[in-house]
């Protein structure tokens, strides 16, 4: 349990996730596995304290008798915010720093170049995969963990293929998409 929350509101929180307690503490710990990597992805400053916060916002609402239908969406859009949030105050410290004003500027201009030029590339190696290839990936993909598994489900059925099998495919398309990535980076960076 995290530090702003009662036991009472982390139990509705866990409750919330799901009605058996054991299902619950599992589907937590996947979904702050989920929100730590949303952070880091993101480069935020602290993932492990901005999923807490999220977390802390949630049982905050749930506390209050605020009715959430789909947790998991709900967490990603406070998720969302919260990164929002902290990238901004990250950067106002970043602009606030007597000796290094000029740095934080071109160190934020340098970021906010390599995240554009990585979106690029992840766009163009997307759009140079065949098309059933390319709706696979980024099927897989989709959704929250408990939805996403319901989904590769059906994709794998509607492919003919076991779940395994799909999961293998999934894989090599993700490895082939990390490849090029890094070499249009690679590429891009260098101009």
């Amino acid at each position: 349990m995290q530090a702003g929350l009662t036991a009472d509101i982390f139990a509705k929180l866990l409750a919330r996730l799901d009605p058996d307690r054991e299902r619950a503490g599992e589907r937590y710990e996947d979904l702050r596995r989920t929100l730590t990597r949303f952070f880091e992805l993101r480069n935020a400053p602290f993932p492990e304290e901005q999923t807490d916060e999220v977390f802390n916002r949630i049982a905050r609402k749930l506390f209050e008798g605020v009715e959430i239908r789909n947790i998991g969406s709900y967490c990603y859009e406070v998720a969302r915010l919260v990164c929002l949030e902290a990238l901004k105050g990250r950067d106002s410290k970043r602009a606030s720093l007597d000796h290094s004003h000029d740095v934080a500027v071109v160190d934020r201009a340098d970021e906010e170049r390599e995240n554009e030029i990585r979106l690029s590339c992840l766009e163009d190696c997307l759009d140079s995969l065949p098309i059933e290839n390319r709706e696979l990936i980024v099927e897989y993909y989709k959704e929250s963990k408990r939805v996403r598994i319901e989904r590769r489900k059906s994709l794998a059925a509607s492919l003919g293929l076991q779940r395994e099998a799909l999961a293998n495919r999934a894989q090599r398309l993700r490895d082939k998409l990390e490849q090029c990535v890094k070499s249009c980076l690679r590429r891009k960076m260098a101009i």
